[in-house]
């Protein structure tokens, strides 16, 4: 879906910008102005300039528990160790102890990022001479198996908020570019895959608006279900991507990144049917919620644009409420981007942005 891939790696790099703000401060500025002809090359330099900043500050350190054969108590006495080391002759006391340590998950998965992207040969040698030099510090920190790492059990807190978009950009790195080969060792995709580059660009539009916007509330509310007996087990969460809103008057959009945005079936171009059930129902399901108070409730599906002939363009109008199929097109300057943006949200709320 690439014509112009500088410019797209470019807006991978807005995009992240506004899903992580932490992008906008100034050690990451020269970044925007420099050009990547490929995406390898754009992470890498994000990472060592967050890494930078990161060593900076000072890298995290938890307390990890730690069994160990010493000569002088620390701790509490292990005493099955000890028991073994004294039937050995051994002059030393086996005790467990906790240790303030660098060597923790956190810092794992970033020295482990770092070295997937030395090892890719599509890295820039400038980028690989700047990671060498911030992964000296990381000499009493481990690397891990990237796939035993269990990205839902990070907890970020006060002491550590600082690694959120780093380990987001890692997480990002390793689960959407890391392929196994037939031999088992770990190469580089040449672009992010469809459902990472879909999360993406949902979370990319929903942090725009939020900020861009401000007219509008921009959320991702969920959706409670119309229910005529107010029973709804096993129904699933309806989480919408972007939710705007303007007093009563609400615009639902589910963001989709597809290889192709329609399906096709005897050369006969449809809309994807699970994408507009989906939104329809969205839609149906909040209209509901408003009862018979003024209110008005509309859907909209949000492709990215591929260069396919065919890009849909439609409005229609589905028992009383409209549901709206466009594009956005990710190939052209940021600026371009941005004004396609607003131009949803003038059209919807009929004001100028």
């Amino acid at each position: 879906m690439i014509k112009d891939k500088s410019i797209f790696i470019k807006n991978i790099y807005y995009m992240l910008s506004y899903a992580f703000t932490t992008l906008n401060q100034g050690e990451y500025e020269d970044i925007a102005s420099e050009e990547f002809d490929n995406i390898h090359n754009l992470f890498a330099a994000i990472l060592s300039k967050g890494i930078s900043r990161q060593l900076k500050q000072g890298l995290y350190r938890e307390y990890l528990n730690k069994v160990d054969d010493v000569t002088a108590i620390r701790g509490k006495i292990n005493m099955p160790g000890t028991i073994q080391n004294h039937l050995a002759r051994k002059q030393v006391i086996t005790c467990e102890y906790d240790e303030l340590s660098e060597n923790n998950l956190l810092n794992q998965i970033l020295k482990t990022t770092v070295m997937i992207l030395l090892r890719h040969s599509s890295v820039d040698q400038d980028y690989k001479n700047e990671l060498k030099k911030e992964m000296l510090f990381f000499s009493n920190v481990d690397a891990i198996d990237p796939t035993t790492i269990r990205w839902s059990a990070i907890r970020f807190r006060r002491n550590n908020s600082t690694y959120r978009m780093l380990i987001s950009l890692c997480q990002l790195i390793i689960e959407g570019m890391l392929l196994t080969t037939d031999t088992g060792e770990y190469k580089l995709a040449s672009f992010i895959d469809n459902q990472r580059m879909n999360r993406l660009y949902e979370k990319f539009i929903l942090e725009y608006y939020a900020k861009e916007c401000p007219q509008v509330k921009a959320t991702a509310s969920q959706i409670p279900w119309s229910l005529d007996d107010g029973i709804g087990t096993m129904l699933p969460i309806m989480q919408s991507d972007i939710m705007l809103s303007r007093g009563d008057d609400i615009l639902i959009v589910d963001a989709k990144y597809y290889t192709h945005t329609t399906q096709t079936q005897y050369n006969v171009h449809t809309l994807h049917s699970g994408n507009l059930y989906q939104v329809f129902t969205y839609v149906k399901n909040k209209d509901a919620e408003y009862g018979s108070q003024p209110h008005s409730v509309s859907g909209m599906l949000l492709y990215a644009a591929t260069d396919e002939a065919i890009q849909p363009d439609s409005s229609y109008q589905m028992s009383g409420n409209k549901i709206s199929v466009k594009t956005l097109d990710l190939n052209r300057d940021f600026s371009e981007i941005a004004a396609q943006l607003n131009l949803i949200v003038d059209e919807h709320f009929n004001m100028d942005i």
